[in-house]
């Protein structure tokens, strides 16, 4: 009798290969999942069954054919199950609920008419009752027959007749790598059987992490060469993962190089058959250094079955492998520094992701991850010893330009440039109350700095007074201070309170007449806080420059220390900056070369006279 679909078919079959799966390829998948689940329900109907079975069979005219020795199907189950997509309830009633099985037997079939003209499924239940045989077109009729003649064996061969563009897919060896790559963990087995060649197991008998070894060194090694194979390059260190809650359990591997967050994913299994080669969120996004794979008895897969969904669930199982990932490290800093060293310059910026919000992390963090400072480079507890302050810069150029003269003024620096290194230095208090930490203010490291001896200051002052003049039309005072290193002639500050009268007063500019009104009731006009330009009374230069604190040159002289300081401190130019620094430096170039005529004059060289 010949029977309509229930669905659009050509309909379900666009939708399934262009917007639910990733490729036509995840036909074998389905397939096998299939299989699998008729094998799971028939050991649940008859525990004496025996061990389960599949023979994926490439035949010679093209076709494939797929047996199991599954539960089967009636003839009313096969109308439910093959001729209609969704309808869990009645499914449920037959023994198929979905929790204990991998897929959906109606989904599952009308994927195969991705690569398929037309499908075959001929079965015989354990239950009893002739064979029943049925044969789907992609145009979406199918029929349904008894069928006495077949295969007296209980189970289900379902056979697959391609299109001619889609051949390619049920070649054998595509076949068997497709069978390969979804289906080798599962505990029943899966045997390739090819023309004119002798059969294959596609299954292995355990998963890597359950294989018994003698010793755990070995475990360890085959894991490592396990990873290797996975990776293409050998990991670091492996790690075991299990979350009985979840039914998970697999390893996480340690990527011998830096990731970024977000870049590849974990392989997942759901019930032994892959679900993804690539899934996310697996491990919470700080541990990106970790590759996982797991199988899962529990967790629930997407409507593609090709990624797994969020629920409360994975946020727990989320949050546990975290923790196990964390007790890994931990246990590093205590019984395998040396490695955790080599792990550290490799992935220190998870850890320090994780020590921003986890009080053990910030101890092993503080304990072993080398920060930059003004002492060179070394882990916080060894930099604050003898400190009750800790000061720090929040740019890699702050800390380029003040740590020389921050250290030679009694005031040790941490580089805070670098991602969650200000977060961290801020929650030191929670592994050590004693220490405070703060924000380096440059304004506060310039009152710092040594003042010139009286009689010194009195013959500077005609230069300062000059420098002021010059400066102001700048945005910025001077300042004559001496200082170690003696290479820095002048140091550019910018503190705080400057750097927000800046921002105010910017703002005020770019505001429109009434928010400029408003906010120029909070600028502060009395007091000066404008950046200022500190001269190094200990370089000669600046010593000889104020000797002579007249005239133009002196002028282009601030100037060009002016526009310098500036591109040492890397900040940035305005305009009148650039003017600034371009002027001096011709001005400069043009006193340097006033001198006796040259013999180069007029449009040509004149003769030298002997």
């Amino acid at each position: 009798m010949e029977h309509r679909f229930q669905v659009d078919l050509r309909g379900i079959v666009d939708l399934l290969s262009h917007h639910l799966y990733a490729s036509p390829r995840v036909y074998a998948r389905e397939l096998l999942q299939n299989a699998t689940d008729a094998i799971t329900a028939r050991r649940e109907f008859d525990a004496a069954a025996g061990p389960g079975r599949i023979v994926v069979e490439p035949l010679p005219d093209g076709a494939l054919r797929v047996h199991d020795n599954g539960i089967g199907l009636t003839e009313p189950e096969v109308h439910l199950f093959l001729a209609s997509v969704g309808r869990t309830s009645k499914r449920d009633d037959l023994g198929f609920a979905r929790q204990d099985f991998l897929g959906q037997f109606g989904i599952g079939l009308l994927s195969c008419f991705m690569v398929a003209d037309a499908v075959e499924v001929v079965s015989r239940s354990a239950k009893g009752g002739p064979a029943v045989r049925w044969t789907g077109h992609a145009d979406g009729r199918y029929t349904t027959e008894t069928d006495d003649t077949a295969r007296a064996e209980i189970g289900t061969t379902v056979t697959l007749r391609p299109r001619t563009d889609t051949r390619h897919w049920l070649v054998p060896d595509r076949v068997g790598e497709l069978v390969r790559f979804y289906a080798h963990l599962l505990d029943v087995d899966v045997e390739l059987v090819a023309p004119d060649a002798a059969p294959v197991r596609l299954t292995d008998e355990r998963a890597p992490w359950e294989i018994d070894h003698p010793s755990p060194e070995e475990r360890h090694a085959a894991l490592i060469d396990y990873g290797r194979q996975l990776l293409g390059t050998r990991p670091m260190d492996v790690i075991d993962l299990r979350v009985p809650e979840a039914g998970l359990v697999g390893v996480g591997f340690v990527l011998p190089s830096a990731s970024a967050v977000g870049q590849g994913g974990h392989r997942v299994y759901l019930k032994r058959m892959l679900l993804s080669e690539d899934a996310s969120k697996v491990v919470p996004e700080w541990a990106f250094f970790i590759r996982c794979v797991v199988d899962t008895a529990v967790l629930r897969p997407t409507a593609s079955r090709e990624a797994l969904y969020e629920d409360d669930l994975l946020s727990s199982v989320r949050q546990s492998l975290g923790e196990q990932i964390r007790g890994w490290l931990l246990d590093l800093s205590v019984n395998h520094p040396d490695r955790l060293s080599a792990f550290l310059r490799v992935h220190h910026l998870g850890v320090k992701a994780l020590a921003v919000r986890d009080d053990e992390m910030l101890r092993l963090v503080d304990a072993w991850l080398p920060f930059e400072t003004s002492r060179g480079a070394m882990p916080l507890r060894v930099f604050r010893r003898g400190l009750s302050m800790v000061r720090y810069v929040e740019t890699v150029d702050e800390f380029r330009s003040l740590a020389a003269i921050a250290s030679a003024a009694g005031t040790p620096l941490v580089n805070a440039g670098y991602a969650y290194d200000s977060e961290i230095l801020q929650r030191l208090h929670r592994v050590d109350p004693t220490i405070q930490v703060r924000r380096l203010d440059p304004g506060e490291l310039a009152a710092r700095l040594d003042p010139l001896p009286p009689g010194q200051e009195a013959a500077a002052a005609g230069f300062l007074e000059t420098a002021r003049t010059v400066l102001a039309d700048l945005d910025c005072k001077p300042l004559l201070r001496q200082f170690d290193p003696v290479t820095v002639p002048a140091l550019y500050i910018v503190g705080q309170q400057a750097a927000n009268q800046d921002s105010l007063r910017r703002s005020i500019e770019a505001s429109d007449e009434l928010w400029s009104d408003v906010l120029s009731a909070f600028d502060d006009v009395e007091v000066d806080h404008r950046p200022e330009l500190v001269f190094n009374w200990r370089h000669p230069l600046v010593r000889r420059i104020a000797a002579d604190p007249s005239g133009p040159a002196v002028r282009h002289a601030v100037e060009a220390l002016y526009g310098q300081a500036l591109l040492a401190g890397h900040h940035p130019l305005r305009a009148v900056d650039t003017a600034a620094l371009n002027r001096s430096f011709l001005a400069l170039l043009d006193r340097a070369f006033t001198g006796p005529p040259n013999r180069w004059t007029g449009d040509g060289p004149t003769e030298e006279k002997s």
